[in-house]
């Protein structure tokens, strides 16, 4: 056996002893009584009796041993055209201060923090900041509408809310304080207080006796020390995306969190303390909060946090210069990126502009990598790139070529292996195992690896329901695929409602139920078509109601305009077609598959159970009017 056989054999035998070894590394202020608490599955509980501060792994520890002046984050702006470095020394003073602010504010224990911010370094005290004093933070990606925030905040029910005045997108000014007023006017719970850090670009207004300047309540409090925290409490909540009604607020426990992620910077990504990591997201997703804030701060590395795009920021040659200016070692984007730089400069001429001697790899998750982006990624970088499978549940990566073990035989579409922590089977609807090679729908035996979800914020029962209960013993991914004869995991398509938008996971059935709201809309289905760059986008489908004679491009104009007020941009909802009926079994089940399949050309078998054959070339014609099924029906 190669090395990575190894150690995935000694975590398969002995999994306690494989993350009691790992917990090592991280200081506690407690030393835990029990590993593994499996007492009451599926509720698994790690390290219990443990005491830690997560903010102390990722700040104060590295000061105490000496490496205070090292830069902690390299924030790199080139929509602000500003590069500032942050030391581990400036990192702990700010935070403390910060969390002092909370307090002052009342913020205690427990208490949930609500976070509506950019990628500016203020996000990233905040975060810090709450993990230090115990309370709970719950990002909100700052793209999100006014109705999607209030559904958070009636679910958090933050004592605080801290916010920006604005975001950027590019040239465009983001107004993030009235969507912030609009939530909280909508929520049934309203917070004590909202701390908002004005920027430059545009100065909100204030609410008298509710809002603070972000400087204001730093300079009337006391800075905080960092407190024991519970291994099983939360850290944070991470709102699922595109969820409507009740969100999934998943669940991430402190101790779990910090084991697994310290962990992860050495041994998947090859990362040593003191080296430069990219991860080029937004603190509003879980990529972010890994591998942009927690993980690489745990293992005293430098991290980036970049606001800007792959390309037009100022052109698709971006992430190569933020790699060469600041000797980045390792990066993780998702593969829409990627795309967006191939299809700029397909034959990757920026590169030769910039010093990339010191990058070492490139990661990629959030989405399946298609062959053909990975292999000019793979040609033009002259590194490793590495396909990680991973979702909002586990935390980090599930599957992954381990850079940091041994780096094993690649094979185009597949993340490689499942890591330490996490043990895949395809499985058959009557949860038998699928033979290799076959699809069937991803599962992972439990337990799983300490950061994955240990349920969902005052939900347990959904929790069961949602990952639990179709396959007993088993967490369901929600993802169907393959595992081939050599153990390597080929993720092929979602198993629900989920579609997968330049590596944000959104619901079509969300967005259907904007759609079915407009007045003239009888009936509608959203299914996720392939685009280029960002692998899926949702594409609608809608049936007027009868007596409904206005242009039929008012009326998709308008359910667009709904979609971004009431999901947000972030769901690049920006076609839909009006058509007469939709293609249904005998049971009134919509045939979104069949539908999906003709939209990408794709060659598709006529399902038995359909009502009508006759709605399929149907469906095809109006398809062909806005650009799709082309080589299909």
């Amino acid at each position: 056996m190669g090395q990575f056989d190894d150690v995935y054999a000694a975590w398969r035998s002995d999994p306690q002893a494989f993350w009691a070894r790992a917990a090592e590394d991280v200081v506690w202020t407690k030393r835990w009584d029990t590993v593994l608490d499996d007492s009451n599955p599926p509720f698994y509980r790690w390290f219990v009796g443990g005491e830690t501060n997560t903010c102390y792994n990722a700040v104060d520890r590295h000061v105490d041993e000496g490496r205070g002046s090292q830069p902690a984050i390299i924030y790199d702006s080139p929509v602000t055209k500003t590069v500032e470095t942050i030391t581990y020394d400036q990192l702990k003073e700010r935070t403390a201060a910060f969390a002092g602010a909370l307090a002052g504010l009342g913020v205690r224990y427990g208490d949930r923090v609500i976070l509506y911010m950019p990628m500016i370094p203020e996000a990233v005290i905040a975060m810090l900041a709450c993990s230090r004093i115990g309370a709970i933070h719950s990002v909100v990606f700052g793209g999100f509408a006014s109705k999607e925030l209030a559904t958070r905040i009636d679910d958090a029910k933050p004592k605080v809310i801290v916010a920006a005045s604005c975001g950027l997108e590019g040239q465009r000014v983001v107004h993030y304080k009235p969507l912030l007023d609009r939530a909280i006017e909508l929520a049934e719970h309203k917070p004590n207080a909202c701390i908002i850090k004005q920027r430059p670009q545009e100065e909100a207004s204030l609410v008298m006796g509710r809002d603070w300047l972000w400087e204001d309540a730093v300079d009337q409090a006391e800075p905080a020390k960092c407190v024991p925290v519970k291994a099983e409490d939360p850290v944070y909540i991470l709102y699922t995306s595109g969820t409507t009604g009740k969100p999934k607020g998943v669940v991430r426990a402190t101790g779990g969190h910090l084991v697994t992620l310290k962990w992860s910077m050495p041994n998947i990504y090859g990362m040593d303390t003191g080296d430069v990591y990219w991860a080029a997201s937004d603190v509003g997703w879980v990529v972010g909060h890994s591998y942009i804030v927690y993980a690489p701060l745990f293992h005293g590395c430098t991290t980036i946090l970049y606001e800007g795009k792959p390309i037009g920021t100022p052109d698709a040659g971006a992430f190569w210069r933020v790699i060469a200016d600041h000797k980045v070692k390792a990066m993780f984007t998702a593969p829409t990126a990627l795309r967006a730089i191939k299809k700029e400069d397909p034959q990757g001429k920026l590169l030769a502009n910039y010093d990339l001697s010191h990058f070492r790899a490139q990661f990629l998750a959030g989405e399946r990598c298609d062959p053909d982006t990975l292999k000019w990624a793979q040609d033009k970088l002259n590194v490793p790139v590495i396909d990680n499978w991973w979702q909002t549940e586990t935390g980090s990566p599930i599957a992954s070529n381990c850079l940091g073990i041994e780096l094993l035989p690649f094979k185009p579409g597949s993340p490689t292996r499942a890591v330490p922590g996490y043990e895949v089977h395809a499985l058959s609807p009557e949860g038998e195992e699928m033979p290799p090679g076959e699809i069937g729908s991803l599962a992972i035996k439990l337990p799983m690896a300490p950061a994955a979800l240990p349920t969902l914020w005052n939900n347990d029962e959904r929790f069961v329901e949602s990952y639990m209960a179709e396959f007993p013993g088993y967490y369901q991914t929600g993802d169907a695929g393959i595992v081939d004869e050599d153990g390597y995991l080929h993720v092929m398509s979602r198993t629900d409602d989920i579609i997968n938008v330049a590596g944000h996971r959104l619901s079509t059935g969300g967005m259907e139920e904007v759609l079915a709201s407009h007045q003239d809309v009888a009936e509608c289905a959203v299914i996720g078509v392939a685009d280029e760059v960002k692998g899926q986008v949702p594409l609608g489908f809608l049936v007027l109601k009868d007596g409904v004679n206005r242009p039929h491009e008012e009326i998709v104009k308008e359910v667009v305009a709904m979609v971004r007020d009431r999901i947000g941009p972030v769901a690049a909802f920006k076609q839909a077609t009006v058509v007469h009926r939709l293609p249904k079994t005998r049971s009134g089940k919509i045939l979104r598959a069949t539908m999906q399949k003709i939209a990408d050309g794709e060659s598709f078998s006529t399902p038995a159970t359909i009502d009508d054959p006759a709605i399929i070339d149907e469906i095809g014609a109006s398809l062909q009017t806005i650009g799709y099924a082309r080589k299909g029906a």
